[in-house]
């Protein structure tokens, strides 16, 4: 009896444990999800934060539940997605014009100069990730394409299935506020760039 009795006690601390490591690992994976600005595969998460591919898959799905009241709590106003092959958190879509409209009450009426050269990249070189922005203008580009977004000039035009890059490309709203009809409108890139005649000394300096 006695041997019974320490049978269920040591399994019932293994299964406390189990569940406290399931718990440890979901809240790390919260605070890397909270900061990430592309959907990151199991592969990614597991390494950053230093758990195995099954522990973070387990944990992945008790954070969907979680955030979708189907563990007991209230459905939260943001959802844990799999976009092409990779997790991330998103706004639910019945929130995205109220998110949408407090964030432009937030913004400024005119867009910064790092806005407008980003918009600038992304209308004439669409459908582009947003590292080959940041390649292009050799800056860090996060917030300037969340700003974008916000207020709707750009648009998520699709993610790649392999690596989980969103691509994104300019909306209506953008032509809207050009005031012209199509991209093809836009004034050919070519002679508004340095042809080179004058030398480049004063660049290499």
């Amino acid at each position: 009896m006695t041997d019974d009795v320490s049978g269920t006690t040591a399994e019932h601390e293994a299964g406390e444990q189990a569940t406290d490591a399931t718990a440890s690992v979901a809240r790390r994976l919260e605070a890397i999800l909270l900061v990430v600005e592309e959907p990151q595969s199991l592969v990614a998460l597991a390494t950053a934060v230093g758990a195995p591919v099954p522990a973070v898959r387990q944990a992945i799905e008790g954070l969907v539940e979680d955030y979708d009241g189907l563990a007991g709590g209230p459905r939260r106003g943001f959802e844990l997605r799999e976009v092409g092959g990779g997790w991330r958190l998103y706004v639910r879509e019945e929130h995205d014009d109220l998110v949408s409209e407090f964030v432009n009450s937030q913004a400024p009426s005119r867009l910064s100069q790092a806005a407008l050269e980003t918009l600038a990249v992304i209308a004439y070189k669409q459908p582009v990730t947003r590292g080959q922005v940041a390649s292009i203008r050799a800056v860090n580009v996060d917030s300037v394409v969340r700003t974008l977004l916000a207020r709707g000039l750009i648009t998520e035009a699709f993610t790649d299935p392999d690596t989980g890059a969103i691509h994104y490309g300019t909306t209506e709203a953008l032509l809207v506020n050009l005031g012209i009809n199509s991209l093809d409108e836009l004034p050919h890139i070519s002679p508004l760039l340095d042809d080179g005649a004058d030398g480049f000394e004063e660049i290499v300096r």
